[in-house]
């Protein structure tokens, strides 16, 4: 019995060790923080909203690049043209009741140098979520369309900070 609880321990740890062989070889990499190619931002959205919170939380962990408080004093200026929030009836029961409804939110933002330069040209992205309502559990899913929004928040936040660390100024 002993000979066989080694093998299997053997063959358990060799198949792992070829499993991450075979991961480093070929470049995965788990995705963390991308460095950004300027050292300052202003970033124009009000540090007590959910969304300039965030915008400025990704940022300082990318380790390259300072928000600044003074858009002067920048590299370059992250301007949020809008962030909008809607929520569509996307259909209803036979008695004429919301059954679904589909919630969107739309950030437009561009991105400028200090001589007013765009690196990003004024963009739109947005994030949809579909969810069910019943009118029996209305906290419930008050709670639930906003965690949606929360939700969709982050994706957007992410999808500007990969915008951002694929700007490469030239000097």
């Amino acid at each position: 019995m002993p000979s066989s609880f080694n093998r299997r321990r053997f063959l358990t740890g060799a198949s792992a060790g070829l499993a991450a062989a075979l991961l480093a070889g070929c470049g995965f990499r788990l995705r963390g923080p991308q460095p950004l190619d300027f050292a300052t931002i202003h970033v124009g959205a009000s540090q007590y909203s959910d969304l300039g919170i965030s915008l400025r939380r990704h940022i300082a962990t990318s380790g390259s690049t300072t928000v600044v408080d003074d858009p002067a004093a920048a590299d370059v200026k992250l301007q949020i043209l809008a962030n909008e929030r809607e929520r569509e009836i996307l259909s209803l029961t036979g008695a004429g009741k919301v059954r679904e409804y589909q919630l969107v939110q739309r950030i437009r933002f561009r991105l400028v140098d200090k001589g007013g330069s765009d690196l990003i040209p004024p963009t739109t992205i947005l994030a949809r979520r579909e969810y069910t309502f019943d009118d029996s559990q209305v906290l419930g899913k008050e709670q639930e369309e906003n965690l949606l929004y929360n939700d969709m928040q982050s994706d957007l936040v992410m999808q500007i900070m990969r915008r951002l660390a694929a700007v490469h100024r030239n000097p």
